[in-house]
């Protein structure tokens, strides 16, 4: 699976890096006539390298010309405008970010307690979600917010397709964000990606208690072997949060392994989920 934009520049910024070893920015930069800027932009991703650019820095660091091809083809992919590049101007910046490592995940397991999870939302109970957020305040952002949350949908459709793993707390089911119609129409949607190969959804019962996320919603993205440690991603009013320490990573992963066993297994929870739908219908 090719990396996306900001994924590929990021790998390709650290590998930089390291063939730089010991060597300073400031006597490399001079050597190739760049600005210390420059080097420093491209090595930590703000910024994407020519071929031949590429080709210089890798003769300076000694790397055998066939030896470059993998470098070559992150650099390509860096290059490339990545599919929200649209709509950047209408999010905070680490949501960028959160985009690029959304694209490559392989599993997503998400914890989420207030709203449904926007991979599954439906256009009008997406809208009627982003048109409440604190940070909105002209129109034109409000259709590009929702027309990227659709569009990150798209994800889900690739070839494989993530593992998409999800713990909702019951008050998602019985909050009617956008009116009782849109919950109505959101919750068969939901019903229906429950029954998807790949998707695991369990609702959390109010009478699990107290649990491991009583204090945020969450996210942990993880991904293929041998590319990245996996990321945990918390969204708040003003942006999102990523940790990614192994013993931050740890704590959420056994948080959500503890959501998992208090939730109704996934017959249960499509069972809870339909039960609810259908009384909305009265």
């Amino acid at each position: 699976m090719a990396r996306p934009t900001s994924t590929a520049r990021r790998e390709l910024g650290g590998e930089l890096r390291r063939l730089r070893g010991e060597r300073r920015a400031v006597d490399v930069a001079t050597a190739l006539g760049w600005s210390e800027s420059k080097l420093s932009r491209i090595e930590t991703a703000h910024t994407g390298i020519s071929e031949a650019d590429l080709d210089r820095l890798l003769t300076l660091y000694g790397v055998a010309v066939e030896d470059r091809s993998r470098l070559r083809d992150l650099a390509r992919r860096g290059r490339a405008r990545a599919w929200w590049t649209p709509y950047r101007s209408s999010v905070p910046d680490p949501y960028d970010e959160y985009l690029a490592l959304e694209s490559e995940a392989v599993r997503i397991s998400e914890w989420e307690a207030q709203v449904v999870p926007g991979l599954l939302q439906t256009h009008e109970y997406a809208r009627a979600v982003i048109e409440t957020g604190a940070d909105i305040d002209d129109t034109d952002t409000i259709s590009r917010r929702l027309a990227l949350r659709m569009r990150r949908q798209d994800v889900l459709t690739r070839d494989p397709p993530p593992n998409l793993r999800l713990v909702i707390d019951e008050g998602v089911l019985l909050r009617e964000v956008g009116g009782r119609d849109v919950q109505h129409r959101q919750l068969s949607r939901l019903y229906e990606a429950s029954t998807r190969p790949g998707v695991e959804l369990q609702i959390l019962p109010f009478q699990a208690g107290a649990h491991a996320g009583l204090v945020e919603s969450f996210l942990v993205l993880e991904f293929a072997p041998g590319t990245r440690n996996p990321v945990v991603h918390i969204e708040g009013l003003t942006g999102g949060l990523f940790r990614v320490k192994p013993e931050e990573i740890d704590v959420y992963g056994d948080a959500f392994d503890d959501l998992q066993e208090r939730a109704l297994s996934l017959e249960e929870s499509r069972t809870a989920i339909a039960e609810t739908r259908d009384r909305l219908a009265r």
